[in-house]
């Protein structure tokens, strides 16, 4: 596969870049965005390969941006014709307009991952049987497993950039995943666990027997766990977080809050609070795209901007938001290598990269320790945000009470409540033990899907709403 994508339309690249210079004279941003992908998916569940899937898709995106007009037109048609009708559509919004073009992002030589195909290796039928035993080795660890869904996917994208000054950007990008989920059950109970792991790299260090045991033993655990829990208790409680992937609260509730559209439009809890303090002291939130071969993590944004490591809360006061070009130019502020979209069919807009808090000063066993009675969520499930007033609602996949500074009995049914910042300025205690999700977080915005990375130490949290069955 040419990694030029230009060189796939039946035109020459001086033609194309002619083509896009000539379209995007006036504007103030706008881009040519070419893409090839390949995705494969297969999924193992009930003993038998239940879903196999491949697809190839390629195409063009063509910005041109006026103030905060945006003209877009894509196609799957790598030709001139096609690129012709999108330039027809686009320049509709520089009519009258006489935008001075921005200049073009900064080039970096930083590459965070490798340039790998990972679907090629293993190969499908390598991939197939070891589906087949990670089914076999649960139904055999336990007795009580009724059911086993395992699941490989993997993607490879080739994405260039084309400027009208010229400028041309290119990055590759792997990405594969792992998935074990299990259903145990007793009697008429049953009771599921799941754990996942991914990243932008190849198959290897997730397909080796230790690692696939080691996931097919946390979902495993899981499951065990939720078939003795007790009916959650509804209230009020002090509640600690656990470190790592319950980081997908504050992607949520804090995190969309912080992206560049909502606060421009004054339509995020967080807009007009630059400076301010929003969460409590000791509290550092980050959107860290330069991690290498992490999940979220991007050599460079699809509008061709370096990611970068940007903090948006530093000691509980709002320093900053992710931006993309658009957004950061009517905000009067610098773009920070968030702007994103799912595929060429789609606008870039503000999107997170790897989202997390900085580690505090206390270790897990202290923050559990000085809660008296309440809750220590350990997993979360779905989740839902209002992003206007910050209200959430969670569920947890597991959880247990802690009684006297100690954990207790596991619990199922529990909704965690609240609102993003007046949730943030209940936080008491940070660990010093931050860490990333395992890999497997996917962000949807307005339509849009991307792979993002979320994470956090152990947090205690004074007097938040636990929703349950058990008054």
């Amino acid at each position: 596969m040419d990694r030029n994508l230009l060189r796939n339309f039946d035109c020459s690249e001086e033609k194309i870049a002619e083509i896009v210079s000539d379209a995007l004279r006036g504007s103030d941003d706008g881009e040519l965005f070419v893409e090839y992908e390949e995705m494969e998916s297969l999924v193992f569940d009930d003993g038998r390969l239940k879903a196999g899937n491949f697809t190839c898709d390629q195409g063009f995106g063509l910005r041109c941006v006026a103030d905060e007009a945006i003209g877009y037109a894509h196609a799957g048609d790598l030709s001139e014709a096609a690129l012709k009708r999108a330039v027809s559509a686009v320049s509709s919004v520089t009519r009258g307009y006489g935008g001075d073009y921005a200049a073009s992002p900064a080039r970096t030589n930083k590459h965070l991952y490798g340039e790998e195909n990972p679907i090629g290796a293993p190969s499908f039928e390598e991939k197939v049987q070891l589906l087949r035993e990670i089914d076999a080795y649960l139904r055999a660890k336990d007795p009580k497993v009724r059911q086993v869904t395992a699941s490989l996917a993997a993607s490879w994208q080739i994405v260039n950039i084309l400027r009208a000054d010229g400028e041309r950007m290119q990055d590759i990008r792997p990405l594969t995943r792992l998935n074990v989920s299990v259903v145990v059950g007793e009697g008429d109970r049953q009771e599921s666990g799941s754990f996942g792991a991914g990243g932008r790299r190849g198959f290897g260090e997730f397909i080796a027997e230790d690692s696939w045991k080691q996931a097919a033993d946390e979902a495993l655990r899981q499951a065990l766990v939720n078939l003795v829990a007790l009916p959650a208790p509804a209230g009020a409680f002090d509640v600690v977080l656990g470190a790592g992937w319950p980081g997908v609260m504050l992607h949520e509730a804090v995190g969309h809050g912080l992206e560049g559209d909502f606060n421009r439009k004054k339509t995020s809890a967080f807009a007009g609070l630059l400076g301010q303090q929003v969460a409590a002291p000791g509290v550092t939130v980050v959107d860290d795209g330069t991690i290498e071969g992490r999940r979220g993590s991007l050599t460079i944004d699809d509008e061709g901007t370096p990611s970068g490591y940007n903090v948006l809360i530093e000691d509980g006061k709002l320093v900053g938001y992710m931006q993309d070009r658009q957004n950061a130019r009517l905000m009067g502020m610098k773009p920070t290598g968030n702007g994103r979209r799912q595929s060429h069919a789609h606008q870039p807009m503000p999107r997170m990269t790897n989202t997390y808090m900085l580690s505090g000063d206390y270790t897990p066993e202290e923050i559990i320790g000085s809660v008296d009675k309440g809750v220590y969520a350990v997993s979360f499930g779905g989740g839902q945000v209002d992003i206007t007033s910050g209200k959430f609602v969670f569920g947890c996949t597991e959880a247990y009470m802690i009684e006297n500074g100690k954990i207790g009995a596991p619990i199922k049914g529990a909704m965690l409540i609240g609102n993003g910042p007046d949730a943030m300025h209940r936080v008491t205690m940070v660990g010093n033990d931050s860490k990333l999700d395992n890999g497997i977080g996917m962000c949807g915005k307005a339509g849009q899907s991307v792979p993002v990375g979320v994470g956090q130490p152990h947090l205690r949290m004074n007097q938040m709403t636990i929703g349950g069955t058990q008054v």
